[in-house]
């Protein structure tokens, strides 16, 4: 009787889990779509003034807001999917959100450069920019070093459990 009880409660956590799971998929959809539909102005006015880089940095920025977002839906229904956390994505989601910094501080960095009256202020901000950069370099090898050692990984267990079968004629 316990044992029955416990796993009802098992399964109720379980149909929690996955409740939890999909209501942060649709909010997680939501979110994309309204960044989405907040990417029409800034198109338009990009399109009105194309001579200018600091609308796209911002359009591009929302972009790739929303394919953080969608990654990050595509995350929660392979969690949902298969009840396993996978790590791939979420390096994924790493890289894009590390390039969405650097284009952030890229043209935080140009208006240093374009005000060329270098203060101590404008001069600290610029130097913890290049910091930060280099700091998002080495995070960016990091992350794809991680994801070529996971699939490396994975390569050489799926070869490791494929049975030999005519091993001797290819020798």
């Amino acid at each position: 009787m316990a044992n029955t009880q416990s796993f009802r409660f098992y399964s109720l956590l379980g149909y929690m889990e996955t409740g939890i799971y999909m209501a942060l998929g649709v909010l997680l959809a939501a979110a994309a779509l309204l960044a989405l539909s907040g990417t029409i102005p800034l198109f338009s006015t990009g399109i009105r003034d194309f001579t200018g880089t600091a609308v796209i940095f911002v359009l591009v920025d929302r972009l790739l807001l929303v394919l953080l977002l969608v990654e990050l839906i595509h995350t929660v229904r392979i969690s949902v999917r298969s009840h396993v956390l996978v790590i791939e994505p979420f390096l994924i989601i790493g890289i894009i959100a590390i390039i969405r910094r650097t284009l952030v501080l890229t043209l935080q960095a140009e208006s240093f450069t374009q005000n060329m009256h270098w203060t101590e202020d404008v001069m600290a901000n610029f130097r913890a920019s290049m910091i930060e950069g280099c700091m998002l370099a080495l995070l960016l090898v990091v992350l794809v070093a991680s994801i070529y050692v996971i699939r490396k990984l994975e390569q050489n267990k799926q070869v490791g459990s494929e049975p030999e079968s005519g091993s001797e004629t290819h020798r």
